[in-house]
């Protein structure tokens, strides 16, 4: 933990005193070198892509917000610049902090609408992004039956419910421990972690955590004609999985094509994308919710607020 000065919004941008963030995984991996064969990141860095919080300083020409208006949303810090979309790029000096700037038009900040509590914003914007790329992606049809490995993160708690109201059949891989927490969310079952506990001849499967270069027996899981969906790096290969009849897709949007925060927070309003929230920090706490992150077992999202 250290001060920083505190950033000020240039034309374009505003300013937003942050009241919630949350982790993901970027926020660990950047500051800890695995992205330095292709980022330069300078020090001190702050994380943070999640946020919730007001409006504090409008930079020249940006009518969309105004101090005082309550917003949330998805935002790489500058140094991932080449992670960013190519249309309307969503930059941050890092939402791990009092204060953040960002860019204004950008279709992955929004207003926060009154039924979405500060802490859910918090822990919404990138799984719920996510979430809506997979269903997406996959177009799931009633009666499908999908494979969630990593069900227990924060993506897989907020998809399973959208898969539930989907009519698919749910089975999700978690610990016995979760395994409540995942049937309330909509799961039909639950198995362990090991390859030998996965069904055989499933219409899809979502991995959420495995590298995309170890899906062999996610792959074997997959009837012929499936679809198999990932959302890890490396990106993915075809012969990587040794199935030419299985469809694989690497999902990451990051321009916005399946929509953005405003389209999370009316589903998050409804009811349809909850946000499981299982650990909450306070900001001097922040190293440790990134500790914790990397070390423990994590159901949900990690918060911290401000």
């Amino acid at each position: 933990m250290a001060d920083v000065p505190v950033p000020r919004p240039g034309p374009g941008q505003i300013q937003v005193r942050i009241a919630a963030a949350s982790i993901n995984p970027a926020d660990v991996r950047l500051s800890s070198g695995d992205f330095r064969d292709v980022v330069s990141l300078e020090f001190p860095h702050v994380p943070g892509n999640d946020f919730a919080g007001t409006v504090s300083e409008v930079g020249v020409g940006v009518t969309a917000y105004q101090v005082g208006d309550d917003i949330f949303g998805q935002a790489v810090p500058r140094a991932l610049r080449a992670m960013a979309g190519t249309t309307r790029p969503s930059l941050s000096t890092g939402s791990l902090a009092e204060y953040a700037v960002f860019e204004a038009d950008t279709p992955f900040l929004a207003h926060r609408p009154a039924g979405l509590d500060i802490e859910q914003a918090a822990a919404l914007p990138t799984i719920g992004l996510t979430a809506r790329a997979l269903m997406a992606t996959a177009k799931v049809r009633p009666g499908e039956t999908v494979l969630v490995i990593g069900a227990t993160g924060g993506v897989g708690t907020a998809v399973i419910p959208l898969l539930a109201n989907a009519k698919a059949r749910v089975i999700a891989t978690t610990t016995a421990a979760d395994a409540d927490i995942l049937r309330a969310l909509g799961a039909d079952e639950t198995i362990g972690y090991a390859e030998t506990e996965y069904p055989a001849g499933v219409d899809v499967a979502f991995n959420l955590t495995l590298p995309s270069n170890h899906l062999t027996g996610v792959a074997n899981a997959i009837r012929p004609g499936g679809r198999l969906l990932t959302i890890t790096y490396p990106v993915p290969q075809q012969e990587w999985i040794g199935r030419d009849d299985v469809g694989l897709h690497f999902v990451l949007d990051m321009d916005g094509t399946f929509g953005g925060m405003r389209e999370v927070s009316e589903l998050a309003v409804r009811g349809e994308l909850p946000a499981t929230i299982g650990r909450r920090y306070t900001l001097d706490e922040g190293v440790q919710a990134c500790v914790d992150f990397v070390r423990l077992h994590t159901t949900g999202k990690l918060v911290v607020t401000m």
